[in-house]
């Protein structure tokens, strides 16, 4: 498969302009140039920022200009250190992932569908000229399937009214199930050469979410490693999690995961990337801080064989914090040997 020239290894600066406490406080101290710089010297090539609209854009569809420097900021600090960036919408008026951010009826109004693309234009007229190191992604995580054809035609629509100000920018969209992979095939084909498919890989999410605070059922002290029984794995996520797109009723129950699981996971999605001649990416993925590190590493390594295999890039979530924090101390027993595997 092509590769991503220059967003092949990244991770993600969750938690600063987007889930989060939204204060000029906040904004100003939880990421600087510094970090970047950090960034860089990890080997990574770029990263995905997740932003918020109310970060930029008020309630009746007005702009916030005190939110885009932020933006700007963000831009010119990956300038400086020499990394590239993806800018990403993460919550927009009427939607978010989350349903505990209250943010309702995008899907079904035309006054938050409209906000979502004067948002868009104003990012494309403000940041498009730096597209050698910039790419716009859409939306983060559509969450139910019901929304696949409604969500197709606004992207549709969207990239239209991009491409009036931007021809050429990349453009990244992902599909339901929360960018799910095995989501990718009921996407549109790619409006132009320029589009590329995007998805989230948190599978299997027992593992990866194990004692996660956030998902309804979950067993707060449920801890598990890599190596258990595929049976396990379908018992113990029945148990904990009520999310489609994850099963192992296709394999041995006595056997544990190995390197097919991602190639098995990942094989329509890639095969759906080649036949419509579209890059694919991954724009999140990681193992929450309750795991053994030592685990973790595991995980990683398996999934980054199938990355590396297909040229998939990919962003790591997350740099800091967001229970999923990369240069917390958590991880510090294992971090140089996992920043080989981003």
């Amino acid at each position: 498969m092509a590769n991503m020239n220059g967003f092949k290894h990244g991770i993600n600066l969750g938690g600063w302009l987007s889930q989060c406490n939204h204060t000029k406080e906040h904004y100003d101290s939880f990421i600087h140039a510094e970090d970047l710089k950090i960034i860089k010297s990890w080997g990574l090539d770029h990263v995905r920022v997740p932003v918020d609209y109310n970060l930029v854009q008020n309630k009746d569809g007005s702009f916030i200009e005190d939110g885009f420097v932020y933006i700007q900021n963000a831009i010119d600090w990956c300038k400086a250190a020499g990394i590239n960036m993806i800018l990403d919408l993460h919550k927009t008026a009427g939607y978010s992932f989350d349903s505990g951010e209250k943010e309702e009826g995008f899907f079904e109004s035309e006054k938050y569908q409209n906000m979502f693309f004067s948002l868009w234009e104003e990012f494309a007229k403000r940041y498009a000229k730096y597209e050698d190191m910039l790419c716009f992604e859409l939306l983060n995580e559509v969450t139910s399937k019901d929304y696949c054809k409604i969500w197709n035609k606004i992207a549709n629509t969207c990239i239209e009214k991009i491409r009036v100000v931007s021809p050429t920018v990349r453009i990244l969209i992902g599909s339901y199930w929360n960018n799910h992979v095995a989501a990718v095939r009921d996407m549109d084909p790619p409006h132009d050469e320029n589009i590329v498919y995007n998805f989230h890989c948190y599978e299997p999410l027992i593992f990866t979410h194990q004692g996660a605070s956030w998902i309804p059922k979950m067993d707060l002290n449920f801890r598990m490693n890599l190596d258990a029984p595929y049976s396990d794995y379908d018992k113990f996520t029945k148990a904990n999690i009520n999310q489609e797109g994850d099963a192992f009723d296709k394999y041995d129950p006595n056997a544990t995961i190995d390197e097919n699981y991602f190639l098995n996971l990942f094989e329509d999605a890639i095969k759906v990337a080649k036949e419509r001649n579209v890059l694919l990416y991954c724009g999140e993925y990681g193992v929450i801080e309750k795991t053994d590190p030592k685990e973790l590493i595991k995980w990683y390594k398996l999934i980054s064989k199938v990355f590396e295999k297909y040229n998939i890039g990919r962003a790591a979530w997350s740099y800091k914090k967001m229970d999923f924090g990369i240069s917390d101390d958590w991880i510090s027993p294992v971090r140089d040997e996992l920043l080989k595997l981003l």
